[in-house]
């Protein structure tokens, strides 16, 4: 299989095999009118199988989105065919409007432009949860 390299973009690099799906989706790349290439299941030496996300254009995606999912995932910058940049992700302190809180009784039910607001409580456990009703949520 062959797939080009990007001029101008982002290679989102180490997404645990199967979750690119669900990176796309929490992106919306799918709303983006360019090149985007998902490689699943490719081989790591490092993983032993692995997701890889290319974006051909200069974007600026939301890095939380993507600590949140994994925080061992990198997103290399490219510019004019080369790495410029290498961001080492971690797990965002706050998420905003990236889950939703699934107590029925939280003020975000019923207060529909409310943003849903997560805090982590647990960086071991990866626990967040809602600032209004302290629900919790992984």
């Amino acid at each position: 299989m062959y797939i080009d390299s990007i001029k101008d973009g982002l290679v989102i690099d180490h997404i645990k095999a199967g979750d690119a799906m669900r990176i796309y989706a929490l992106l919306e790349l799918d709303k983006l009118d360019c090149p985007i290439a998902i490689i699943k299941n490719a081989q790591s030496r490092k993983m032993g199988k692995k997701d890889i996300i290319k974006i051909d254009t200069k974007l600026d995606v939301d890095l939380d989105i993507i600590g949140y999912v994994d925080p061992n995932i990198t997103v290399n910058v490219i510019e004019n065919g080369e790495r410029v940049e290498k961001k080492h992700l971690k797990l965002p302190p706050m998420l905003r409007d990236v889950i939703k809180c699934k107590n029925p009784r939280c003020i975000t039910t019923t207060e529909q432009e409310l943003s849903h607001v997560f805090k982590l409580c647990d960086p071991e456990t990866r626990l967040y949860r809602c600032l209004y009703c302290e629900s919790a949520a992984k």
